[in-house]
């Protein structure tokens, strides 16, 4: 049974939580660092970003003004067993989500079941395990779906993997999942391997950490540390800033100088915005550009663990600035970019899932300026957040017995 609850958009916490050793607590899937909460003023009031101005009508007429934020309930669903990632496919009611685990799942009329034809190696550690998946542009057509996961060699080495295969909803199953990118090199540890998916203009977006190994972030002959801009069939794109530097894994770069980035999405001009975790502070949202460094682990607006300082990012530097960043850090472990019209004041805005934060985050934006609005005290890690076909938007908790929540209008 469904339960809800209603939260006052107004009135925002400011929230503070990061560990002060190590940053796999907080963007770990089942780990549940503490969030420091103190309560503050009301968020300035949100103006509707990306909405359309009316024209002038006659005295007679009624306007209804677009609303400064909303209010909204919250409407708590089915519980999950680490999620990392849902999605809505188009031209169906269904939504699927994975489990770090490696259990893909189908919600719809029909209940939730599991999909068969999921990959069959897949690392589950640290934050490594079954991670995102999208539709792809003719999934209507043909039921292609993008989805990633970590995989491990001979030696233990392990790296994420993005493949691609046809999702039939009907019978539950993938097939002809097939590999098409992969992390390179892969490297030990299991931690900051991004792999968040997106598809815009007929070009398949990945993001790649950096693997925990910092370096790798300014090297060009590597794909960590990176945003890749591939074809649909996994290779570089054509037109990439670096193509023709080096190798093929050269030819697949779009933007180096990244942490852990956990958060991409496009908004409705085709700009492309994506969240990473920073250090010990300094986590970011950045307006992604071609051929541009952002900075880790050269510059950040935070500090390494063990205390020792890292520039800030400074005008001249050669590096891009984050448009916002966090300190003490959120940990952002997924970007949406609100599309629709049910709440008309949001549309166009960025909503992030904070994870050690246990918030959900909204932030408006202008173009290509961001402005920080509101933050709504969620009480649990938030992993994913999906935007529906009727414009509600949709949360999942992380770790053990997390919960599918939906929010809609007050």
């Amino acid at each position: 049974m469904s339960s809800r609850l209603r939260l006052p958009a107004a009135a925002a916490l400011l929230l503070a939580a990061c560990s002060t050793i190590d940053d796999s607590p907080a963007d770990s899937p089942s780990a549940g660092a503490p969030s420091v909460s103190a309560p503050s003023s009301p968020s300035p009031s949100a103006s509707a970003s990306g909405s359309a101005v009316a024209s002038p009508e006659p005295a007679s007429a009624s306007v209804s003004p677009v609303p400064e934020t909303h209010e909204f309930e919250v409407t708590e669903h089915e519980t999950f067993d680490e999620p990392w990632a849902m999605t809505f496919l188009p031209g169906t009611d269904a939504m699927v989500i994975t489990e770090r685990r490696g259990v893909l799942l189908i919600r719809d009329d029909r209940g939730i079941e599991p999909v068969t034809g999921t990959p069959e190696s897949i690392t589950v550690a640290g934050q490594g395990g079954l991670g995102d998946i999208i539709a792809g542009p003719t999934f209507a057509a043909d039921g292609t779906v993008y989805l990633s996961w970590v995989n491990s060699d001979s030696s233990g080495r392990s790296g994420a993997v993005v493949g691609r295969g046809l999702l039939d909803v009907e019978q539950r199953t993938l097939t002809g999942l097939e590999v098409i990118w992969r992390q390179v090199p892969k490297t030990t540890g299991d931690g900051h391997f991004g792999h968040r998916l997106a598809v815009h203009d007929g070009h398949l977006y990945v993001t790649s950490g950096e693997r925990r190994q910092m370096t790798p972030a300014q090297d060009l002959d590597t794909n960590l540390g990176a945003i890749l801009r591939l074809t649909l069939d996994g290779d570089p794109a054509p037109g990439n800033p670096w193509a023709g530097e080096g190798d093929d894994v050269t030819d697949e770069l779009w933007s180096k100088g990244h942490r852990n980035p956990l958060g991409i999405s496009f908004d409705a001009d085709g700009r492309l915005w994506e969240t990473e975790m920073g250090p010990m502070g300094g986590d970011e949202l950045n307006l992604i550009e071609a051929g541009s460094n952002y900075g880790w682990s050269e510059v950040s607006n935070g500090t390494h663990y063990d205390g020792t300082d890292i520039p800030d990012h400074a005008k001249g530097d050669g590096f891009v600035a984050p448009k916002v960043w966090w300190n003490p850090s959120i940990s952002p472990g997924s970007l949406l970019i609100y599309q629709g019209d049910l709440f008309p004041a949001w549309t166009g805005d960025a909503f992030i899932g904070a994870l050690s934060g246990e918030a959900l985050i909204r932030v408006d934006l202008d173009g290509v300026k961001a402005t920080e609005k509101e933050t709504w005290s969620m009480d649990a890690r938030i992993r994913a957040v999906a935007e529906a076909p009727d414009g509600s938007i949709w949360l999942l908790q992380d770790g053990e017995d997390a919960k599918l929540l939906e929010l809609r209008p007050a």
